[in-house]
């Protein structure tokens, strides 16, 4: 007997940048309301919520004192915290829940005012704290500093350089330049990206991602509401380590795991493949990840990018929204809005950046410093 499916149903999100005088649950309100009219859904059709949490708005409940403010009763809330993978377990967890018969509709929804609300000092601090308290964070280090030190042993290992990394800053401005909701849309060159202002070596300022105000949100659903036939087909995780200091092999971070269980899960492979939406905190986070899960050689995922694979009209196009590093981040609805994007594209409903739909979309997310790993599997129910 097939399991039962789960369907995402809807998505939502604000535009990413600054929003002066809004905060984490103005915004995540305003998502959560587009995904409902973006399936013709009420509040009262919505019986499960997951929240990930905001550095802006710590509260020990989170999820439900977002239900309070948006009106919604549900049988089932929790808050997630798991950095940059967030988005994705609280998908994954959704799925669960529906599959299980737990919940019928789940609302899956994230945001954060974090450029407007939090200053530069605080955010720094704040996520500096995904170090080791003992041997890291005492010694001044930040998290550009731990990917800058993955970046230098990643270099080392596999013969790549900067320019490598330059490319797909290049590439996700490119796709950024097309949606009208990104954070920076200005195209730059493999030279502008050489030659911005150096943060953590080899990492340059347009190696990084800005940081930004926003919010996303999906629906999880056990059943195909509205007509846009996608199905979460696979997912799974894996955790090698939190602390930098604690990773023994820089090529082996745990990702391959966690891609693995969601293909054999959904019964498919890399080939199957033909959307992707990867964690791209840095260029660094994004070649490793490529590279690990194979949808790259290693050292290779440059060459790829200048070969055309990854262009929004390539046959594997990835993070057609801009990614991290140009549609933007703003904590948990940053790394959602690599599954919303797929999600439209996949369904039809990306308007006039609607590209060709993919068959089987594969998502990742990544949170702390190359710490957490979740994959997930879309497709479209046609092609399952």
């Amino acid at each position: 007997m097939n399991p039962p499916i789960a369907y995402l149903a809807a998505a939502g999100g604000t535009a990413f940048g600054r929003h002066e005088g809004r905060d984490a649950l103005a915004l995540m309100a305003e998502a959560a309301q587009q995904a409902l009219d973006d399936a013709g859904l009420r509040r009262a059709d919505i019986d499960g919520v997951l929240c990930g949490y905001a550095t802006t708005l710590p509260h020990l409940m989170l999820s439900t004192l977002f239900c309070e403010r948006f009106a919604l009763r549900p049988a089932y809330a929790h808050s997630l915290q798991l950095g940059g993978a967030t988005g994705s377990a609280m998908l994954m967890l959704a799925r669960d829940l529906v599959r299980a018969g737990r919940c019928r509709r789940v609302l899956v929804v994230a945001g954060e005012n974090r450029l407007s609300g939090q200053s530069r000092d605080s955010a720094i601090q704040t996520l500096a704290q995904v170090g080791d308290a003992d041997f890291e964070v005492p010694n001044g280090a930040s998290v550009p500093a731990y990917y800058g030190l993955l970046a230098s042993r990643y270099l080392h290992e596999t013969g790549a350089c900067e320019a490598d990394l330059a490319e797909l800053a290049v590439l996700m401005r490119t796709h950024a330049a097309g949606h009208p909701d990104a954070h920076l849309r200005t195209p730059v060159t493999r030279e502008e990206v050489l030659a911005s202002k150096p943060i953590a070596a080899p990492l340059k300022l347009l190696d990084c991602c800005p940081i930004s105000d926003g919010a996303m949100a999906l629906v999880v659903s056990a059943e195909p509401d509205g007509d846009s036939g996608v199905v979460l087909a696979g997912a799974g995780q894996a955790h090698r380590h939190q602390h930098l200091s604690a990773l023994a092999d820089v090529l082996q971070c745990g990702a391959a795991e966690a891609a693995q269980r969601a293909f054999d899960e959904a019964g498919l492979g890399l080939a199957d493949i033909d959307g992707l939406g990867i964690y791209d905190s840095f260029t660094i986070t994004l070649a490793m990840l490529l590279e690990e899960i194979g949808f790259a050689p290693r050292g290779g995922a440059a060459r790829r990018v200048r070969d055309g694979d990854f262009r929004a009209d390539g046959p594997l196009p990835l993070n057609t929204h801009g990614g991290l590093l140009s549609f933007g981040h703003c904590g948990v609805a940053g790394g959602m809005a690599h599954t919303v994007e797929l999600f439209r594209q996949m369904a039809g409903r990306a308007g006039t950046r609607q590209l060709r739909r993919p068959r089987h979309a594969f998502v990742h997310a990544d949170g702390g410093v190359m710490s957490s790993h979740v994959s997930l599997i879309l497709s479209r129910e046609e092609a399952r």
